[in-house]
């Protein structure tokens, strides 16, 4: 737990982590006209891009909306203020746009604990998770191994991006259900669980 906790450079989700869930992914699913099962990015990248790109306008539009309807999550400002002045290294990977994940991290009152807007990973800057190719682009601004990396995130996607590239993974579920034990390396119901955990261990 201690050597978990004591990492230098974290990684976090954004929506449902480091902000309230706000998301209905149904309701988008049936906005869009996806089906139930499907994964939203997914299906839309592999329809062709006539049909693709007005949907993505539409799935942006629906982001934006919501990005203002959200709230920094519970201990996030703690966690973030408690790395930043331990001098960890902190980014975003999100599977929304980079620019909703900027105008989210602003309204929620996050954006100053990332100023430097390359830690920012969205949909578009690297193929969206659970496909490593963010978080390994991160390590790589970053000159990190994999052993000094935590992932966190509120979904299986979240962990299993964490587990592809050997980093540590923190499971944030507020209901306590952690339906993907075997993902996570630590289960969480809220980031200031996490705060306090590392407070205590590492100063005592």
């Amino acid at each position: 737990m201690m050597a978990l906790l004591s990492r230098k450079h974290w990684i976090f989700d954004l929506d449902g982590t480091l902000t309230v869930a706000v998301h209905d992914f149904k309701a988008i699913k049936e906005a869009l006209g996806i089906p139930h099962e499907a994964d939203i990015l997914g299906y839309l990248d592999a329809l062709p891009p006539e049909e693709s790109a007005p949907l993505h306008r539409k799935l942006d539009s629906i982001e934006r909306e919501l990005s203002g309807k959200t709230a920094a999550a519970s201990g996030a400002v703690e966690l973030l203020s408690m790395l930043a002045e331990d001098d960890c290294v902190i980014g975003v990977l999100t599977r929304n746009t980079h620019v909703i994940a900027r105008l989210t991290l602003e309204l929620t009152g996050l954006k100053s604990f990332f100023p430097k807007v390359s830690y920012i990973i969205g949909r578009g800057e690297a193929a969206p998770k659970p496909d490593p190719a963010g978080a390994m682009h991160l390590a790589s601004l970053w000159n990190a191994d994999s052993d000094d990396i935590v992932m966190t995130g509120d979904y299986h996607y979240d962990l299993l991006c964490g587990r592809n590239i050997g980093a540590a993974t923190i499971h944030v579920d507020s209901s306590g259900e952690f339906r993907w034990k075997d993902l996570a390396d630590l289960r969480v119901t809220s980031l200031l669980e996490v705060a306090e955990l590392r407070n205590r261990l590492l100063k005592g």
